[in-house]
This record gives structure tokens, sequence and C-alpha cells, in this order.
């Protein structure tokens, strides 16, 4: 049975700007200036501003009027002396700051490489049809994820080519046959015998590792060297030999021929820029390539003109209103950009502050346990927007360039009741597997009785967890010979 009744509830709405300042946090400096050309790209009342002619072509635009019909616009055409807050701070440059422009160096992507190379082979049509359809299954790490069957099926479909498992695995084994070695294994195992039988046929330690990879792969991966000494009857001297053939391999062979924009090595353009003037922490806003916006001129005198009409057609309050929307949305947008200043500043700010003994000479050890609730009570801003703001931000110093979630870390007591940063024990972790015994690593218990003697509380658990964090395999995987 159905049944109607009222209800008020209380709902909080985002408004358009708080929308645009909460996307435009999480953007760093190296999207900014995209994020901006696509504002002006798609509402052309935006614009490139020129401070040499601001006071005769900036407007600032009070809260939409109500009644549109009584439109005016004393309130849109007022103040020739607008400027664009956010541009208005001295401490946006340092004096230092010099634009430099890296080149891209050219190359080819890896799929572009093997087409190449399937290019100087003399083949039918069709096997250099089924070759390219092969190559193009390939993902970036070089490995074909996909079994044949499947793309037998894709190419009856797709492209009304009947083809057979064993043409296409006639197809596959000439692109395997390409470079870098390795390329379309359909697995692990099948990419490290690819490579190895590219390699001397008459080495020792070549023929062991191929034997152990074609049959003892298990036991490799979990590295169980006294299975694979017993399987294959070889010497400790003989494995050591065959594993260092191993690893020399590449489990990733499309790996090096990635994009070549992504490839070049650019430096990071950090979103802030800390100097320290003896003793006196000075944060700055890297705002190098981020334009100065205003409010179409043009837009403004299409306004006006229409409001200074005795009579107005219906067309003419649709053209007043669809300027209107885009004149509020420009200036929306410029708030956004000096609302995402301020925040920014003032978190990062909040950050150098709570860090101060840190960040006045590098010292690792100086860094206070903190989290985004810590810097979120300072600033007054919610958990939320302190995690956006630290996201894919990063700050230079005098000491290198750091992401900003590198300076948050959770705090660990010691016995005498005193809190650090999880980062020192981090760093204890990681000396203690460096010196350890590789034929017999530290298990995580035994790394948490290093801590505790020194003094850290620190459960098995919690070192389990803090050296997955740091990348450290377990004492089994570190096992050498």
């Amino acid at each position: 049975m159905l049944k109607q009744s009222l209800q008020q509830k209380l709902v909080q709405k985002l408004t358009p700007q708080q929308i645009q300042v909460i996307r435009l946090l999480e953007v760093p400096i190296m999207q900014l200036d995209q994020r901006i050309k696509s504002e002006m790209e798609e509402n052309p009342a935006l614009e490139e501003s020129d401070f040499e002619r601001r006071s005769d072509n900036e407007e600032p635009l009070p809260d939409d009027p109500k009644d549109q019909d009584e439109l005016s616009m004393d309130g849109y055409l007022n103040d020739d002396d607008y400027i664009p807050s956010y541009k208005l701070y001295t401490n946006n440059y340092s004096p230092d700051d010099e634009v430099r422009e890296t080149p891209l160096s050219q190359g080819h992507t890896f799929h572009e490489s093997l087409m190449s190379q399937l290019g100087v082979l003399k083949m039918s049509d069709r096997q250099r049809k089924l070759a390219e359809y092969i190559i193009g299954s390939i993902d970036d790490d070089g490995y074909l994820r996909r079994d044949l069957e499947s793309i037998s099926d894709d190419l009856a479909f797709m492209q009304n080519i009947e083809a057979s498992e064993e043409e296409l695995r006639q197809a596959l084994d000439i692109v395997q046959g390409f470079d870098p070695a390795g390329v379309g294994a359909l697995t692990l195992q099948e990419c490290l015998l690819l490579q190895l039988n590219r390699r001397n046929q008459n080495s020792e330690s070549v023929q062991l590792a191929i034997k152990i990879i074609s049959k003892n792969f298990t036991d490799f991966s979990r590295k169980h060297y006294d299975k694979i000494l017993s399987h294959t009857g070889a010497t400790e001297q003989q494995l050591k030999g065959a594993l260092e053939e191993i690893l020399k391999l590449n489990p990733k062979p499309g790996g090096g021929y990635s994009n070549p924009q992504e490839r070049t090595s650019q430096p990071i353009t950090p979103d802030f820029v800390l100097e320290n003037n003896d003793g006196n922490l000075e944060v700055i806003l890297n705002e190098h390539n981020t334009p100065d916006l205003r409010i179409s001129r043009t837009y403004t005198n299409m306004l006006e003109q229409l409001a200074a009409k005795a009579k107005r057609t219906q067309q003419d309050k649709e053209t007043i209103n669809f300027v209107k929307q885009k004149i509020d949305s420009a200036k929306w947008f410029i708030d956004a950009i000096q609302q995402r200043k301020i925040t920014l500043l003032s978190t990062m700010r909040a950050i150098v502050n709570y860090q101060r003994n840190y960040f006045l000479d590098g010292d690792e050890k100086k860094l206070r346990p903190m989290i985004l609730k810590d810097i979120a009570d300072i600033t007054g801003l919610d958990v939320s927007t302190i995690s956006r703001v630290a996201n894919s931000k990063y700050i230079q110093t005098d000491f290198g360039i750091y992401p900003l979630k590198w300076f948050f870390s959770d705090s660990i007591k010691t016995d005498s009741g005193e809190e650090v940063s999880s980062r020192e024990v981090k760093s204890i972790l990681e000396e203690a597997v460096r010196g350890e015994n590789k034929q017999s690593p530290l298990n995580d218990e035994a790394l948490a009785d290093i801590l505790q003697k020194k003094g850290y509380q620190v459960a098995r658990r919690t070192v389990a967890k803090y050296r997955e964090k740091l990348g450290i395999p377990v004492a089994r995987m570190r096992k050498e010979l």
C-alpha cells in the first residue's frame, strides 16, 4: 500500500564555486596550466589578462541581480581598478626563479618498434595481418596476456578472419623473435626462457639457468635453493652462476619502450618552494605558468549594450541569460583559483611550522609524528581538504624535492613514553635488513626484537606492515646463496 507524506530534511549541498575549489585543490602545478587553458576554451568570457592594460579592461563582478528584466550594469561595470587578487602577492616568486623548458627526446614507442621490425620481413598479407593483431594485443610490459584461442575468436568476430591456433602460434613465434628478447611471452616463465635461449648456449651457467626456469620454476620463484640443488645435482657455486644469469634478465621487456615523452626523465615541478633566510622559513607558491585571468571585455560590453536597450526582445533576454551565465562562471573560476592559493599556502605553512626543526636542516630524525588531522586542526580545514592538498604535490627545499605525503607519518611510543615518528622505525628496519646475513635473513619476529631492544614498542605485525610499505620482501624471499 502506497502512502504519501511530507518530510523535512537538512541537506548540505556544495555550491558550484565550492566544487570548483575542491577540484582545483587536487590539481598539481604541472596540470594547473592545462586545466586553466581548458576552462578558457570552454568559457569565452574567461581570458588571459594583460597587466599593462589592466585598468581599461578588467571588471569586478558581484552576485547576480535577482530581477533579470531590471538588470543593472552598475554592479558589473563600475570599478576600473579590479585586479584578480590571486596575483597580488609579492611572495609568488623566488628571486632566483627562472623558467626553463626541457626538450623532449624523440623515439619510437614499444609497439612502433615491433611494427617496424615486422615491416622488414617478407611474408604473406595474411601472415602480416595475424602478426599485426598479435602485436596490438601485447601490453606495455611486453606480454601477450590473452590465449591464442581468444585471439582467434576476436579475429573471426571483428575482422572476419578465420585463423587456427596453429597459424597464430606461427605468427607469435615470429613476433617472439623480435627485440627486445622476451617480447610476446604468455607467462613470466616463457619470457625468461625466451631471453635465456638467446644467450650463449655453450655456457654452463646458461644451460643450468634454462634447466631451472623450465623444470624448477616454482622452487626458483620461492627461493627453495636446497630443492633446486637436489633436483639438478648442481653445486652451490654452479647454482650461483646460474642465478647470476637469471638476474640479468628483464621480467618486463616492454618497460623500456613506453611512450618517449613518458620515458623522458623530466624534473619534477614543485608546487611550493621553501626558502630559509637565516632561520626565517618562507613558503612560496610556484605560479610560473599560471596565467593572469580576467573577465572578457567583449562579453561585459555585450551585456552592457543589451541592458541599455529600452525594449528587449525574447532573444535579447535569452542572450542576457547566456552571457551572464558565462560571466558568472568565469568569476567563479577566478575566485576558485584564488581560494586554491589561499588553501594551499595555509596548509603548507602549517606543515612547515609543525615540522620546523626538520625544515631548518633536513635531519630526518627531527621529523615529528604528523597525521592529516594535526594539520586540519591547525588550519581549521577539513581532513579531506588537507588530503587533497597533500596529494600529488611537491615542495622544493635546500636538501631536495619531496612529496607532501612524505612528511606525514604515524607515531610510535618508546619505552620512556616519548612519541617518535614511524619513519624513524622504518629507517632502523632498512638498516637492519641491509646488514643482515643474506644466507639467513631476519624474519619479522627477529626484526621486532631488534626494535624492542632499541626501546621501540613494536609488535611483529607492525613490523610486517612497515616492511611491506618499504617494499622489503619476507625473509624467505631475501635469502641468497
